[in-house]
C-alpha cells in the first residue's frame, strides 16, 4: 500500500502503564510491529517525542528558560529513539539512529541523503531531536522530516482510535471519522497535530492518518490495507 512512511510515536506511549520513563515491555511490543512491517518490505523512519522523560513547556512551568527547556525536551527524544533502536535491533531489524543536533557517537547527524539511503537498504532510520530548534513541538519534526524524506504518508500512532467529533473520554456521543479532509479538520478545530505540523502536511499534500498504535497488530494491519484509524487528506 505505501512503500515508505513516516511513524510518530508519542514519548508518553512509551512509558506503558508507568507514570515516568520508559516501559520495555510496551518498547517490546512496538519493535515487532515495527519488524513485521519492514520484513514485508516497507521502509520506515520514526520520530518519537520525549514527554515522557521531559517536555520543554512543562520546564518553563517551573521557571526554566524556553530555549533551554526545549532543548531539554529534545534530549529526552535521544533516549527514547536509542532505546527504540536497541530494541528494535534485539528483535533483528537493522536502526540508526540521525540527530538533528550533532552528537556523534550517540547517533550520526541528521541528512535527507543518510536517512533514505538507509531507508533503501532496509535499516529503520530514526529522527532524534525534534527539528533541533526551540519553539518546534515532534509533531513538526515528523511533518518536516516526512515531507523531507519523500514519505508517502505519515503515520501517528496514539493511544485512541482514530479522530473524534470531540473527546470520546469526555463525550460519550463522540463519533469516529474514518475520513477526513485537511479543510475538515480546521475548520472544525480538531486538535490532531499542532497548527505548523498539520500546515506542513496539507501544503505538501502529506496525508495523515491517526491510529492506534497500542492495539497488537493495528501497525501491520494498517498497512496491508485495512479500514483502521482516521486518514486526513485532500
Amino acid at each position: 500500500m505505501y512503500k515508505r512512511i513516516l511513524l510518530k510515536l508519542s514519548g508518553e506511549s512509551l512509558q506503558g502503564n508507568q507514570k515516568y520513563g520508559i516501559d520495555e515491555h510496551k518498547l517490546d511490543e512496538y519493535a515487532v510491529q515495527i519488524k513485521e512491517i519492514t520484513d514485508k518490505g516497507i521502509q520506515v523512519a520514526i520520530v518519537i517525542g520525549g514527554g515522557n522523560i521531559f517536555r520543554g513547556l512543562q520546564g518553563v512551568n517551573k521557571g526554566f528558560d524556553r530555549v533551554r527547556g526545549d532543548q531539554m525536551g529534545m534530549l529526552a527524544t535521544v533516549i527514547n529513539s536509542l532505546a527504540l533502536q536497541s530494541a528494535l535491533e534485539s528483535v533483528g531489524t537493522k536502526a540508526q539512529v540521525y540527530t538533528s543536533i550533532g552528537m556523534e557517537p550517540v547517533g550520526e547527524a541528521y541528512s535527507k541523503w543518510k536517512a533514505i539511503n538507509a531507508l533503501e537498504q532496509g535499516t529503520v532510520a530514526i529522527v532524534a531531536g525534534g527539528t533541533g530548534n526551540p519553539y518546534f513541538t515532534t509533531d513538526t519534526a515528523s511533518a518536516l522530516r516526512a515531507v523531507e524524506l519523500e514519505a508517502n504518508v505519515l503515520l501517528k500512532g496514539t493511544r485512541v482510535d482514530g479522530i473524534y467529533t470531540a473527546d470520546p473520554e469526555k463525550d460519550p456521543t463522540a463519533t469516529k471519522y474514518t475520513e477526513i479532509s485537511f479543510d475538515e479538520v480546521y475548520e472544525k478545530n480538531l486538535k490532531i497535530m499542532d497548527l505548523t505540523a498539520f500546515t506542513l502536511c496539507r501544503e505538501n499534500k502529506l496525508s495523515i492518518i491517526v491510529f492506534d498504535m497500542d492495539k497488537k497488530g493495528n501497525l501491520s494491519k494498517l498497512l496491508s490495507g485495512e479500514a483502521i484509524g482516521t486518514i486526513v487528506k485532500e
